[in-house]
């Protein structure tokens, strides 16, 4: 009695497939798959970004992130941008579990970055403790006119855009990734 019930457990072990059905099997081949969808036509790629030497642009609104963000000239705009992320009261949140400003606690001296055209300072930091899942990038064009923002949190990406008429399009996702992966720490 004992090795036949083993032998069918261990049957049913061998063949998984076979009692959930081909549709099924086919679905999960399918959505294991990798595949790369196109942007959608007309989205122009990101242009090349070029990390420039140390300036003094890059420090025009502070030497770390953190002086970044309550800087009088972008304070406002930085409120803007994160909304109700920015608190540190979780009750007001959205959709993080730390502050927006905690992204940026544990920060190196902001650069200057050429993206296409544009000049754009970059604070970037992390959350101490968490560097490796809970990193952010604030952009400032160099105007101070427009502001992208990425907020990686351990596998969910946010992001944020600020300007007049502004909205955060395919366009504005890839200028910042673009940016993001430019100043990515190497690994180790």
């Amino acid at each position: 009695m004992k090795a036949d019930i083993a032998g069918r457990s261990s049957h049913r072990l061998r063949r998984p497939g076979r009692h959930l059905g081909w549709p099924v099997c086919v679905f999960i081949a399918f959505s294991t798959t990798a595949c790369v969808v196109p942007p959608p036509a007309g989205t122009p790629s990101p242009p090349r970004v070029e990390i420039l030497m140390s300036d003094s642009h890059a420090a025009r609104y502070g030497s770390s992130a953190a002086e970044v963000l309550s800087h009088p000239a972008v304070r406002e705009k930085v409120r803007l941008l994160f909304g109700s992320d920015l608190s540190g009261d979780a009750e007001r949140r959205r959709e993080l579990s730390a502050s927006a400003a905690d992204f940026f606690s544990k920060s190196s001296p902001p650069r200057l970055l050429r993206i296409g055209e544009l000049d754009y300072i970059a604070a970037s930091g992390c959350l101490p403790g968490a560097c490796q899942s809970h990193r952010g990038l604030l952009l400032i064009r160099a105007d101070g006119e427009e502001l992208l923002a990425r907020l990686d949190e351990g596998g969910f990406t946010h992001y944020y855009a600020y300007a007049a008429g502004v909205a955060m399009t395919p366009w504005r996702h890839a200028l910042v990734d673009v940016a993001w992966h430019a100043l990515e720490p190497a690994p180790g």
